[in-house]
């Protein structure tokens, strides 16, 4: 019989049936009229999923163009801008600014950790002519959530910085009202929270930013913000809409606003708490020092284990795929999601795949250890 498989990974993450059969339907055409309520719903959707007045565009590629379109069409080559830089998707912000020229300073953190938003005032008193903040709100690669609500209040006293945010992999797993904490670029992604195959990047831009947009003389045509705004409009992309995906992204919005948020937000929070305790249980540690996230969770190896064999062995006994290290970390930790589409028994699934996992690799283990914790919580209401 082959492996039932699991993905418990940090992205693709699962798609519901229900969002899988909506996608099954018949393929409409983009201009067509029978498409234009369809744009419309999405628009709506997104605006109450990124709690933002903003217009949130929808690109047909993945997160990381909606990132070089916050970089492209907001600054000039030469601009200064600030980067925090705790991973590797921090590393990826440095990497596409220095790509359009800007001239970046990097706030770097030990992985593992949060940025403090100390960090971030004495940045912007070292570079006080810079014109952006970078960073991400769940920095992947290590597990951890960055206080953007702390670095939200040092901001309040520079009104002229933008205020540019990664939540690819955070959004619909924590509570990040866009509007109230001043994000002027907050960028999506559709295969992570929000439960559908890769393919769509969001990203949802302030007045604020629109009018630094004006002066921007970056080279553009794809990633052309400006544009897309005018097709949005009009309920339409500027390019060829990926119309299949927006379809789905309809269902899974449909799905999350009959949870409701603050209940989305909770089941994220609880999924996340019973994994990191079951874990700790069985004697592991967890990478993420400062500020866990409620989207993934980074567990260390035990000494003498390879993470990546935790990894490759998860996948190949038990169908379990979650997620390796990355750079430096490879081999030193592994990843599971508790990320969009997911519910207590993908932590029960989880939990037990990792003890069984550990024990046949020679780990000193009581099985159900770590499952009978993750119970006990995940019984709480």
């Amino acid at each position: 019989m082959p492996i039932k498989r699991y993905l418990l990974a940090p992205g693709p993450t699962p798609v519901p049936p229900e969002v899988l059969l909506r996608m099954a339907m018949p393929i409409i055409h983009h201009r067509a009229p029978d498409f234009i309520p369809v744009l419309d719903e999405a628009k709506k959707g997104l605006k109450w999923l990124f709690q933002t007045e903003n217009d949130v565009l929808i690109l047909c590629s993945t997160g990381t163009g909606g990132m070089v379109g916050a970089v492209n069409n907001f600054f000039n080559p030469g601009d200064k801008v600030i980067v925090v830089n705790g991973g590797k998707f921090g590393e990826r912000w440095t990497k596409i600014c220095q790509a359009y020229g800007l001239n970046v300073h990097e706030i770097s953190v030990e992985w593992g950790y949060s940025v403090k938003p100390e960090q971030v005032e004495e940045a912007l008193k070292k570079v006080p002519d810079a014109k952006g903040l970078f960073m991400q709100s769940c920095e992947t690669s290590t597990g951890v959530y960055h206080d953007i609500e702390g670095v939200s209040k040092v901001l309040k006293n520079y009104p002229d910085i933008l205020f540019i945010v990664d939540s690819i992999s955070a959004l619909v797993a924590h509570d990040i009202k866009t509007d109230n904490l001043g994000i002027d670029v907050h960028i999506a992604g559709s295969q992570k929270g929000l439960m559908l195959p890769p393919g769509l990047a969001l990203v949802s831009v302030s007045e604020k930013a629109w009018k630094r947009a004006e002066t921007s003389k970056m080279p553009r045509f794809y990633f052309n913000f400006k544009k897309e705004r005018e097709a949005l409009q009009k309920n339409q992309t500027n390019f060829t809409s990926a119309v299949t995906l927006i379809i789905g992204l309809n269902e899974s919005i449909r799905l999350l606003k009959a949870e409701g948020l603050e209940n989305v937000f909770k089941r994220h929070a609880r999924l996340a708490n019973a994994l990191r305790k079951a874990m700790e249980a069985i004697g592991l540690r967890l990478f993420a020092k400062s500020s866990p996230s409620n989207s993934v969770t980074a567990i260390e190896a035990p000494p003498g284990i390879d993470g990546q064999a935790i990894y490759k062995a998860l996948r190949e006994k038990y169908g379990i795929t979650g997620a390796g290290g990355q750079d430096k970390l490879k081999g030193k930790i592994f990843r599971i999601a508790h990320l969009g589409y997911a519910d207590t028994f993908d932590v029960i699934t989880a939990v037990s795949g990792v003890e069984m996992v550990l024990k046949s690799m020679g780990y000193s283990i009581k099985l159900g250890t770590g499952v009978g914790v993750a119970e006990e919580i995940l019984m709480e209401e």
